[in-house]
């Protein structure tokens, strides 16, 4: 079996290697993907190179973590614990062996949820105490913080309504209107404690709408950080 060489930590990252890392959150039907297609053509035609991945998964064995964790089966049946610990299972084989070896090659990483995610659907969602996911974020995903996050937020009824159309429901997306209230608050939050990297979009706006939005803040930012872009 060929192995996935251990990538140097990311605090030993300098700057200037580290790349771009961009997460997008948010809760069911937030409009993500359609939103990140249109970022990729941005960086396309802006000639940036990047790579997009998602969570969980992004690797061949974070993807079968995935299957595990988003298995209708399983609803009612896998523990709290459990998810969290599979999460940061399939975090920790994203972050070494797709997004630190991007970002060491200055390549940026288009991530759909990261690290914020287990703290909104697994902290705010489930329950579990801050404290034991921070502790496993410096452990399991070395600690390693995005550089920009933009959270798409809208009322939750909304979102669900917008899934109701997409057939089968996977066992996070069967979760309670109260569950899904207790993630949104907890992403609100996150992005009330972290003001220099969240961006809070209105996601309820058309899909124009909120990309032309997140296009001005990513321009705007990657302006600050490389003047001569």
């Amino acid at each position: 079996m060929n192995s996935v060489s251990t990538c140097v930590e990311a605090s030993s990252l300098p700057p200037t290697q580290r790349g771009r890392l961009i997460t997008f959150e948010g809760g069911e039907g937030a409009g993500k993907s359609t939103l990140i297609a249109a970022v990729l053509a941005h960086l396309h035609a802006a000639k940036i190179a990047f790579e997009l991945s998602r969570e969980p998964g992004g690797t061949p064995l974070a993807e079968a973590i995935r299957s595990l964790l988003l298995a209708a089966e399983w609803q009612g049946v896998m523990q709290p614990e459990t998810e969290l610990l599979l999460m940061f299972a399939a975090r920790a084989q994203l972050v070494r062996e797709r997004v630190l070896p991007a970002l060491q090659r200055g390549v940026w990483v288009i991530c759909d949820r990261f690290t914020d995610a287990s703290y909104a659907y697994q902290g705010g969602g489930r329950g579990q105490p801050a404290a034991r996911i921070r502790e496993l974020e410096q452990w399991a995903a070395l600690d390693l913080q995005p550089d920009l996050t933009f959270l798409l937020d809208l009322p939750v009824a909304d979102g669900l309504t917008r899934v109701a159309t997409r057939g089968a429901h996977d066992r996070m997306e069967q979760e309670s209107l109260t569950f899904f209230e207790r993630v949104r608050a907890s992403y609100r939050e996150r992005a009330a404690a972290y003001p220099q990297r969240f961006r809070l979009i209105d996601a309820s706006q058309s899909p124009q709408q909120v990309a032309a939005a997140v296009m001005q803040a990513l321009d705007a930012w990657r302006q600050r950080l490389e003047p001569s872009a």
